[in-house]
């Protein structure tokens, strides 16, 4: 007589809920994932939303950073006796024979200089060319193509400052809306604590109104700051350059001070080209002084100057500095390199609002934390 099979009872079915089946760390790094995606996808629609709006979008931001550098001039006017409206009208006035001023001295030193900076960086390629090789070659074919003629030189710079506005016409309602909004936030910036209350509970409000002073600090800083050492590291380049006779110290000046605005890149392509100019006008010897004064100069801004002068809410590491010029540039081109480390440093000071840390000594923060 056969035995009979020996039936096994089923396990009990499993009515837990999809999700729960998975490990934890699984079900972690699923929302980890799910975050760090919608963070993305916010961050795309912002950054597409902000350059489809450029038109609007780009003076807004000029002249938040204008407001944050003539601000001080507000409390002191006002101090004497002289009504905001007409303290913001008079503020827009001298910015807009300041802004004239420079910009026309810069103009004179690069159309008088371009040719040549123009013909020594041609020259400077021949050397290049003869010294190197074929990579020389490739360096010579370069900055042929760089240098161009003087206008063109001129041409380029100014149509890399405007790749965000595509007509003249652009432009002018661009200029006119900045200087319009800069007056607006001048006469009732103070206003604007008020109005955040008028429209947010109280909790909330008092969250942004501390975020959005702490990210206009930041850009404060970094606009008095790096105006300040801009002129500095122009001038005593400038005036190096004139003691060793390079041609067109001028307009190698004002380049200086241009690139001083964009951290790092900005002071390496500027130096490049006195150093280039330099050794195709006065040979190596000159080529490697002008290296030294380019040199030095950049070693005192960065271990004394920026120290000193920076407004300590705009410290970033210096990674945080490269990889912000390299986005900005890449969306905006030379004008989002110009934008992005202030647009980064506000950004920052409201990240130090929301950590409890704005304020804090540099450092501090990740001790109280431990």
């Amino acid at each position: 007589m056969s035995a009979e099979p020996a039936w096994t009872e089923l396990p009990p079915e499993d009515r837990r809920p999809a999700q729960q089946m998975l490990p934890p760390a699984v079900r972690a790094t699923a929302a980890w994932s799910l975050a760090v995606i919608l963070f993305i996808a916010v961050a795309t629609l912002v950054v597409y939303a902000f350059v489809a709006l450029r038109a609007a979008t780009i003076p807004m931001v000029l002249s938040l950073l204008a407001t944050a550098l003539l601000q001080p001039v507000m409390p002191w006017l006002v101090g004497r006796g002289v009504k905001r409206g007409t303290a913001a009208g008079l503020t827009c006035a001298v910015l807009v024979l300041v802004v004239c001023g420079v910009l026309g001295i810069l103009t004179n030193s690069l159309v008088h200089s371009a040719p040549q900076i123009a013909a020594a960086l041609r020259d400077a390629g021949d050397q290049l060319a003869d010294w190197l090789g074929p990579v020389g070659e490739k360096l010579q074919f370069a900055l042929s193509q760089s240098a161009g003629t003087g206008s063109s030189l001129v041409g380029s710079l100014a149509s890399g400052v405007l790749s965000g506005l595509d007509l003249a016409t652009q432009a002018i309602t661009g200029a006119v809306l900045s200087l319009a909004l800069v007056f607006f936030f001048l006469r009732d910036g103070h206003r604007s604590g008020d109005l955040v209350r008028s429209m947010l509970p109280a909790r909330q409000a008092g969250t942004v109104v501390a975020c959005g002073e702490q990210a206009f600090r930041a850009m404060a800083g970094f606009m008095r700051g790096t105006t300040l050492i801009a002129l500095i590291d122009a001038t005593f380049i400038t005036v190096g350059l004139l003691i060793l006779g390079v041609p067109g110290a001028p307009g190698l000046g004002a380049l200086v001070f241009m690139g001083a605005y964009i951290p790092f890149v900005g002071a390496f392509l500027s130096g490049t080209v006195a150093v280039l100019v330099a050794l195709a006008d006065g040979g190596l010897a000159t080529a490697l002084w002008t290296l030294g004064v380019v040199l030095t100069v950049q070693m005192i801004e960065g271990n004394i100057l920026q120290p000193v002068i920076q407004s300590r809410t705009v410290e970033l590491h210096p990674a945080t500095i490269m990889f912000a010029v390299v986005a900005g540039s890449g969306v905006a081109g030379i004008l989002g390199a110009l934008l992005a480390v202030p647009l980064c440093a506000a950004g920052l000071g409201v990240v130090s609002v929301l950590r409890g840390t704005a304020g804090r000594p540099r450092g501090t923060a990740g001790r109280d934390e431990e």
